[in-house]
């Protein structure tokens, strides 16, 4: 299959991205994320707790990027 993504719309790599990531993920059980993950999340983690970030829905956070990006 080729896909030309240069033709594709903001919107339809936003969905290929979401396929091929739920695709991977139940193809990939044991799957273990790279040791820099770990750092990330901590960091994440702390800025939860100081009340610097805060958690945001899903669906409403994927709608925020694809209006960003038209």
């Amino acid at each position: 299959m080729n896909l030309d993504i240069r033709e594709m719309s903001a919107e339809e790599k936003m969905r290929a991205m979401e396929m091929l990531w739920d695709d991977f993920c139940s193809r990939q059980p044991d799957f273990r994320s790279p040791e820099w993950h770990a750092s990330i999340l901590n960091e994440r983690e702390r800025r939860l707790r100081e009340g610097k970030d805060k958690f945001v829905d899903w669906e409403q956070a994927k709608k925020e990027i694809r209006e960003s990006l038209l």
